[in-house]
């Protein structure tokens, strides 16, 4: 085995290369025209490339991002010791006790395209946040593929087999909860889903599934019906639903047929409240940063170890709330049910009023781990943009890495020179 130094200095050598790429490299590596024609190939329709650069023209950056090999491992590495957390009998009791009665019960799926987000630090990565419905995954893939890789040194980091995975990861989510046997009608639900800004991808994988055989329909989850143990989308009965809400618990009303099929055991849903309150409830991220409480529950020093580099997160209590007040500076502030960055505080940004809402629970507080910076060129100006790393997987295996590129406090969608971007690999 060789020497720890021996591996920490190629770690440096790797870090130092790919911030340097980051700071320089302006290869056009986007292959606009090979993008555009298997976009138009997936999906069959001339116009839904030229309707995408049309009304979300900073959805995909033209820049890649370089993630560093040993950063590239690491953070998988702390994926695995998640998973591994979670498979703790001492955990899952621990979380669920604050879970929701609906997300009690579990009906076997382990969750399609989990998310983990990381900023990229000089110490390493930093998980920063979980998400089981993470969007972005078939579109990013669709641009890890018009890669033209402009230095040698770099690799793509999507699997050969991306969309053979995808099909796999859909029929294991049906036999994890029927048994035997696969789907035959999937439906894509979100609210109003043709105004979400992700419909392009709802419509990629619809193409990809349908493909594999599956019958698909984008639904929005107000249409559905439940009626005589069958969820229904019109006169289509529904065998799996791909869950996109943000209703991560199915309470609100317009989701009742939903949540009752769900609760009857009568379709599968994946991602479901169940796979939510073990992973993305951001209540949990307290406790994955809580060595001592990770020995307590059982979990082995390796994995203990590399749950260490997570920032130290409290969730905010009366008991607590003056000293991290205090302390604001130090944090983020996260509403324990938010998604997309809504409702997410700078605490050196802080007003007195904002933080009476947060005192009042709610809230976890979230060491400050600040994101790397890509330089990006619009026209001839170079502008430094932040960095958000995301993993996709699923069961703890990687699906495809990917990068968000932004200006702001949190990743947004409206940035010149950002959007979702590729990671190449040093």
């Amino acid at each position: 085995m060789r020497a720890e130094a021996e591996v920490e200095a190629e770690r440096g050598v790797s870090r130092a290369l790919a911030q340097t790429l980051n700071e320089s490299c302006f290869c056009v590596s986007l292959d606009q025209p090979s993008l555009a024609q298997s976009l138009t190939r997936a999906v069959g329709d001339p116009e839904f490339v030229a309707d995408l650069i049309a009304t979300r023209p900073h959805l995909m950056a033209s820049a890649p991002v370089f993630l560093p090999k040993g950063d590239s491992d690491a953070m998988l590495e702390v994926v695995r010791a998640v998973e591994a957390a979670v498979r703790l009998p001492e955990f899952r009791d621990a979380v669920l006790a604050g879970a929701p009665q609906i997300a009690q019960r579990d009906f076997g799926p382990a969750g399609a395209f989990m998310g983990y987000d990381f900023h990229l630090t000089d110490e390493g990565p930093k998980l920063i946040e979980i998400n089981t419905n993470a969007g972005g995954a078939f579109l990013n893939a669709f641009l890890a593929r018009a890669q033209r890789v402009c230095c040698g040194t770099v690799a793509p980091s999507l699997s050969e087999e991306f969309d053979a995975a995808v099909v796999d990861m859909f029929e294991s989510e049906w036999r994890r909860q029927r048994g035997k046997g696969r789907p035959a009608r999937i439906a894509i639900v979100d609210g109003a889903p043709m105004q979400q800004y992700l419909y392009p991808e709802f419509v990629l994988a619809q193409a990809l599934l349908e493909n594999a055989g599956f019958d698909v329909v984008i639904a929005d989850a107000r249409e559905l019906s439940y009626e005589s143990g069958v969820l229904w989308h019109g006169q289509k009965a529904i065998d799996l639903v791909y869950n996109r809400l943000v209703d991560f618990t199915l309470n609100e009303a317009a989701h009742a047929p939903l949540r009752e099929a769900y609760r009857a055991g009568a379709v599968v849903v994946t991602p479901n409240p169940h796979a939510h309150a073990l992973y993305a409830d951001k209540r949990n991220l307290a406790l994955l940063s809580d060595s001592g409480r990770l020995v307590s529950l059982g979990l082995p020093s390796e994995q203990v170890a590399q749950l260490q580099q997570l920032p130290r997160t409290r969730e905010v209590t009366a008991d607590n709330a003056d000293a991290l007040w205090a302390e604001r500076r130090r944090y983020f502030f996260k509403p324990v049910a938010g998604y997309g960055g809504k409702g997410v505080y700078r605490g050196d940004k802080l007003t007195k009023g904002v933080w009476d809402c947060i005192r009042r629970g709610g809230y976890i507080a979230q060491e400050r781990a600040e994101p790397s910076e890509r330089i990006v060129r619009v026209g001839e100006e170079r502008r430094a943009c932040k960095v958000d790393v995301r993993l996709y997987t699923y069961e703890g295996r990687p699906l495809l890495t990917a990068a968000r590129v932004y200006q702001g406090q949190t990743t947004n969608f409206r940035t010149p020179g950002g959007g979702f971007a590729p990671v190449l690999v040093v």
